[in-house]
């Protein structure tokens, strides 16, 4: 497939997805607008469509609960083919939505859409608006979630990661119990071979937090203590410190000297803090159990995803040769598990398979790092993945094949911006 007929065949699958004023992640499965899908999906627009890139993350963030959490879903019209809807949720929103969050990309999203703009009016106007609610956002996750202030916040939901299902999660979550979740009816896997979705059981856990933190009225002053599942997940507080640091960078373009100051000691902390959750015997980064004060021996795409934050270069360098390692295990990079460990499933959401979204992320860190050796494999396997299975939601790192949901918004924005940004691709 030529350059261009790719770049075609992705914006007609952002088109079938466009909903006027947001996206949805891919039509049955994900019927809603989901934040971190939102923020990186306006990556792709940017591209092609500067002002409905704008309103993608305007629209994300019009929906800011007043402490300053962005939800990870917004339920804008009624759907009941997904579950949980916003009856189980019960947040009582003017419009309904969750009440947890996601990775909090959006930071990152307007600073790369301002830097790249060309109609630099409209995008001067747009960050100017949007930088308050983001710089709100963060603030929210070191009062909210890290109530010591360590510099590092902590997961309370698997959901909120992004990384649903992750091995990181299963140790912790087994203190998470399932009395009196009652009986639901599963929605995903009608949509997907439930053979790529997570478990029933890993489903109860999940839908017992959501009922723990709806018994405290959906308060983030008393959800952290109350959740008997709190990860630190290295990948997550990346995302939340790289968006600070573009997030400062950009305030102080923009003669907002108060959000950069805030914006870059926050950054700084986090960046100090991570160190914390290096593991010298795998060469990556790995969660941290809160509660039992251990690191999760779990070799996940997380760790990677550090280098998406300015981490230290000799750690940057570091994370480049762990690459090197999964690339001999794989052919397809980057598995968000370790081919090599048992608990590697290729085939199931974060257990084994490979997200373009992240080996985006990923190679712009190392690329901002000075760490280019693995990039062009990187960006080389995202676009042999699409020739070869399509814009999944997911493939296997082994065989290619397309996992969750078909014709998929962010993997579609992500070869966008791929084919646009960088040289080799073309």
């Amino acid at each position: 497939m030529q350059k261009h007929e790719m770049i075609a065949h992705a914006r007609q699958v952002m088109a079938d997805n466009d909903r006027g004023t947001y996206t949805v992640p891919t039509h049955g499965l994900y019927p809603f607008q989901w934040n971190w899908d939102s923020a990186l999906s306006a990556l792709g627009f940017a591209q092609f469509d500067e002002p409905r890139a704008w309103t993608e993350i305007e629209t994300l963030l019009a929906h800011q609960w007043e402490d300053g959490m962005v939800p990870h879903i917004i339920f804008h019209t009624p759907d009941d083919g997904y579950f949980p809807g916003p009856e189980v949720w019960g947040t009582e929103r003017p419009v309904p939505t969750t009440g947890i969050t996601q990775p909090p990309v959006a930071g990152f999203a307007v600073a790369r859409i301002h830097a790249r703009a060309r109609d630099k009016a409209l995008a001067d106007t747009q960050a100017r608006a949007l930088l308050p609610r983001i710089h709100a956002w963060h603030q929210w996750f070191y009062r909210a979630r890290d109530p010591k202030g360590t510099g590092l916040v902590a997961l309370l939901h698997p959901w909120e990661s992004g990384r649903d299902n992750s091995v990181d999660w299963d140790a912790a979550f087994t203190r998470v119990p399932t009395e009196g979740v009652g009986e639901f009816t599963r929605r995903d896997t009608t949509h997907a071979n439930p053979a790529h979705r997570p478990t029933d059981e890993q489903y109860k856990r999940y839908i017992w937090l959501v009922k723990k933190f709806r018994s405290l009225g959906w308060d983030n002053s008393k959800l952290h203590d109350a959740s008997p599942f709190q990860v630190v997940d290295p990948g997550f507080n990346a995302i939340l410190i790289r968006a600070c640091q573009e997030v400062a960078e950009l305030a102080e373009r923009l003669d907002m000297p108060q959000i950069a100051a805030e914006s870059r000691v926050m950054a700084e902390a986090g960046v100090a803090a991570m160190e914390t959750l290096w593991n010298e015997d795998l060469g990556q980064y790995l969660c941290l159990d809160r509660t039992t004060g251990a690191q999760i021996d779990s070799p996940s795409i997380g760790g990677i995803l550090a280098v998406f934050a300015p981490i230290p270069k000799h750690r940057a360098a570091g994370i480049s040769a762990r690459l090197k390692v999964l690339a001999e295990s794989c052919e397809y990079l980057i598995p968000s598990h370790d081919p090599t460990a048992p608990e590697f499933e290729g085939l199931r959401y974060w257990r084994g398979p490979v997200w373009l979204i992240v080996n985006y992320m990923v190679a712009d860190g190392l690329a901002r790092a000075g760490e280019p050796e693995m990039i062009g494999r990187i960006m080389g396997d995202c676009l042999r993945l699409i020739e070869t299975s399509g814009f999944a939601e997911y493939h296997d790192p082994i065989t290619a094949d397309p996992c969750g949901g078909a014709h998929f918004t962010w993997t579609a924005a992500m070869i966008i911006e791929i084919l646009h940004s960088y040289d080799f691709a073309a």
